[in-house]
């Protein structure tokens, strides 16, 4: 006799408490406008047009080497998000990704934002593409594409990704909290 396994996720948050996830931005060089970006992003609280503003001078007036403007870029992205503008933030993780393909931490955020667009199958790719890329924060990146999985029906990928982002992160409450609306059923089956 074989046991199947069915996962089934529990009624509870509706997806827009689901996508309260954090982003990972990515340093640049100390003692510059484009440093100062980089802590709006990373240590931000909520939108601020001042950080909209600050992220976007550093760009505009400050020589950076294209790792930095694509890091700059990727930071105005997750500030303009911050600041409800999704469109605005995905313009910037596009721009970023195009000039150094390489920063995991712009795929995720990017994944988030599509998240927050409905653009679920977009965000998945997004999402895994940065954990290709060894994203600096592994546990939001599997927190994310739990909530594209699920909101794409994908239960048992979304069930293994809150998983993984808590075995990452033991006190990641948010991805502790989803992952107890899911239950784990065995079921019976005889085979051949």
């Amino acid at each position: 006799m074989f046991r199947k396994i069915a996962i089934i996720a529990m009624a509870g948050a509706g997806l827009a408490a689901l996508t309260a996830s954090a982003d990972a931005a990515v340093s640049v060089l100390n003692g510059t406008l484009a440093h100062s970006c980089f802590e709006a992003a990373e240590f931000g609280s909520d939108g601020s047009t001042e950080d909209v503003r600050l992220c976007s001078r550093a760009l505009e007036e400050t020589a950076l080497s294209s790792h930095d403007r694509a890091a700059t870029l990727i930071n105005l992205g997750i500030v303009r998000g911050r600041d409800n503008d999704a469109e605005g933030a995905l313009e910037s993780y596009n721009e970023g990704l195009e000039i150094d393909p390489s920063l995991g931490e712009g795929y995720v955020d990017r994944g988030a934002v599509l998240i927050l667009l409905k653009r679920y199958k977009d965000a998945v790719a997004d999402i895994t593409k940065g954990l290709a890329l060894n994203a600096n924060r592994p546990e939001i990146a599997y927190y994310d594409r739990a909530i594209a999985n699920e909101a794409l029906g994908n239960i048992r990928d979304a069930y293994i990704d809150y998983k993984k982002a808590v075995e990452i992160r033991p006190d990641f409450a948010l991805a502790t909290e989803q992952l107890s609306r899911f239950k784990v059923v065995r079921k019976r089956t005889s085979g051949a």
